[in-house]
């Protein structure tokens, strides 16, 4: 039977989401998902907004249809908290998504036509390239450091396809996976190459509030409107997740962008799911009001000390011609092995012989290259993963 559209056959599962399925085997040490620690879930302020939600008047809305945009109280206090990094705006410039990943979704289908093209990082996030698939696009390579492509070869490249450059996507602060934080250089230089395309720059920051060393660098968004005159004169598009703060279970993510492209959105919305739910647009709302600054602290506190525990993990253990990675910030560690090393064969080794996983790089990779690196999540990462886990990895790395 051929009845599936085209676009279904660049559907593919996510490494990481199967590799998610060895968790439940308690003898497998796992530095692949990059999933938030539970034990640091602000447990006890969730469950006070739930009860303080559901009591009284609050309970007919929070168990009723909501707008499309999002539960309006939190959209208001999304916009102050951009305005903080820089970007003046307004509740009509913020429109809630079930997740970031939806946002990437959409934004996928609002630009995306088969044979465009997306401007990506080498490697990129891979739930990203996984959105943006099911549209049909071909894959070109951002280089903020620069490099050999010019806007004309960029056009010539998207022309064969019978495209155009549409957007350019990036995780500007300790990108999933590398860990690399871009500087203001190489950010202005990503505006400047937009400006010359005419094309859209989605600006996913995720992590963006997990920095442990140094000083934040400017959102792109807020160089853009500095640049642009406002928000709605901008061509930037910031995704944001609670998933990495507060809670990846409630689903709950946003989009900051100029009014023309929340409006389209909104259509895209009200054809999918009508609104994202209203009883956890409310608690995260409320959660975020009391505790958000705070749970930061802490995700933060915790989270360095594991990724220093890595790190001299990796520098005790790992055998020469090995490299890697050193965030300022995130949840990622870049691994890169000797030249024709190959990570995905490695992974099964691993898992039979140390129990041990990790994510091979390839996935992240466009083009499926990048055969020899490979990404490790430290979130995670307790003593025994230290401990036992790294020395096995290395011991499997040696041959």
């Amino acid at each position: 039977m051929d009845l599936f559209a085209s676009r279904s056959s660049r559907m593919k599962a996510s490494e990481i989401r199967e590799l998610l399925k060895l968790l439940d085997q308690p003898d497998i040490i796992s530095f692949a998902g990059g999933i938030p620690d539970p034990a640091l879930f602000p447990h006890e302020a969730v469950r006070e907004a739930y009860d303080a939600v559901l009591s009284g008047d609050q309970a007919k809305a929070a168990l009723q249809y909501q707008v499309s945009e999002g539960y309006l109280p939190l959209r208001r206090w999304l916009a102050g908290m951009m305005g903080g990094l820089g970007v003046a705006c307004d509740e009509a410039n913020i429109f809630i998504t079930s997740g970031s990943q939806q946002g990437l979704d959409y934004l996928g289908k609002l630009f995306l036509s088969p044979g465009d093209t997306a401007l990506v990082m080498w490697p990129t996030y891979l739930g990203a390239l996984q959105a943006f698939n099911a549209y049909e696009p071909r894959y070109d390579r951002l280089m903020p450091d620069g490099g050999n492509m010019t806007p004309a070869a960029y056009r010539a490249a998207a022309a064969v396809t019978g495209g155009r450059p549409k957007f350019a996507y990036l995780v500007p602060d300790f990108a999933n996976p590398t860990g690399q934080t871009l500087g203001r250089k190489q950010r202005e230089a990503v505006l400047d190459l937009a400006g010359e395309l005419d094309i859209a720059v989605i600006e996913d920051a995720a992590y963006r509030a997990l920095r442990y060393d140094g000083e934040h660098e400017p959102p792109i968004q807020a160089l853009d409107c500095a640049r642009s005159g406002g928000i709605d004169k901008a061509r930037t598009i910031y995704c944001g997740s609670f998933s990495k703060i507060l809670s990846p279970g409630m689903r709950m993510g946003w989009i900051c962008a100029p009014r023309q492209i929340v409006e389209k959105l909104v259509l895209m919305k009200q054809a999918a799911d009508l609104h994202s739910p209203s009883i956890n647009q409310m608690v995260i709302h409320r959660v975020a009001e009391t505790v958000f600054d705070t749970q930061v602290e802490k995700l933060v506190d915790a989270y360095r000390q594991r990724r220093d525990g890595l790190l001299e993990a990796l520098e005790a253990h790992m055998p020469d011609g090995v490299t890697w990675s050193r965030p300022d910030g995130g949840m990622f560690v870049w691994l890169t092995l000797p030249e024709g090393a190959d990570a995905t064969a490695l992974l099964e080794r691993s898992i039979r012989e140390a129990r041990v996983a990790f994510v091979p790089g390839s996935a992240f990779h466009a083009d499926g290259s990048g055969r020899n690196t490979l990404r490790l999540s430290f979130t995670l990462a307790d003593e025994r993963a230290l401990s036992e886990g790294i020395p096995r990895l290395a011991r499997i790395l040696k041959g």
